[in-house]
């Protein structure tokens, strides 16, 4: 059954219980609203997500929703999943570590002062697929391999674009769409050959 609020999570975390507690009570001294989404308490100024805070297996934390903004308190923030996550940082905690609210507390409150000053990272827009002008001559002159090519996934077509673009010479060009027709026909990407090594 979801939790309807902050104590509700917190009480269900039996072994964290203490900890999660002590960090809800300490970001509750703030301006910040607790709210329940995504089935843990998030914090939030004027209806936007500021902290998060989540417990595990191993670990609980604090999450910062534009963790990768705050400049003044950094060293104990990490990032998520590197590589993929952008704004997203948090401070994890194990059994035994100390919440001292004069360490922590300055990360939330430089976190609640970017966000009133409305900084925060936006998510990547979708890339547009610029298909070159051999590649769309191939798909022209053949119609099958083009219904195959608009099945491929929006990354696939933009690997294969890609692919055909980064030639330098017009012949390495025509020479790369001839081995990927059947690669499109087969309804495989460009890196597929590489995604399970």
């Amino acid at each position: 059954m979801p939790v309807k609020n902050a104590e509700e999570y917190i009480s269900s975390h039996e072994y964290w219980e203490e900890e999660l507690r002590q960090l809800h009570e300490m970001i509750m001294t703030t301006e910040l609203k607790s709210e329940i989404k995504w089935g843990a308490p998030v914090y939030t100024l004027d209806g936007k997500n500021v902290v998060g805070l989540g417990a595990f297996k191993n670990h609980f934390g604090l999450w910062f929703f534009n963790g990768a903004l705050l400049k003044e308190n950094t060293a104990l923030l990490v990032n998520a999943q590197e590589g993929k996550t952008k704004a997203l940082r948090q401070i994890k905690f194990e059994k035994g570590d100390n919440l001292k609210t004069s360490v922590l507390l300055p990360y939330i409150q430089e976190a609640i002062q970017n966000q009133k000053e409305g900084k925060e990272i936006k998510p990547v827009k979708v890339k547009t697929l610029v298909i070159p002008p051999e590649l769309a001559a191939a798909l022209k002159a053949d119609r099958e391999l083009e219904k195959y090519f608009n099945e491929l996934t929006p990354g696939k077509q933009r690997e294969y674009a890609a692919h055909i673009k980064e030639a330098k010479r017009e012949a390495t060009k025509i020479s790369r769409i001839e081995k990927i027709i059947p690669m499109i026909k087969k309804g495989v990407g460009l890196n597929d050959k590489y995604k399970n090594c």
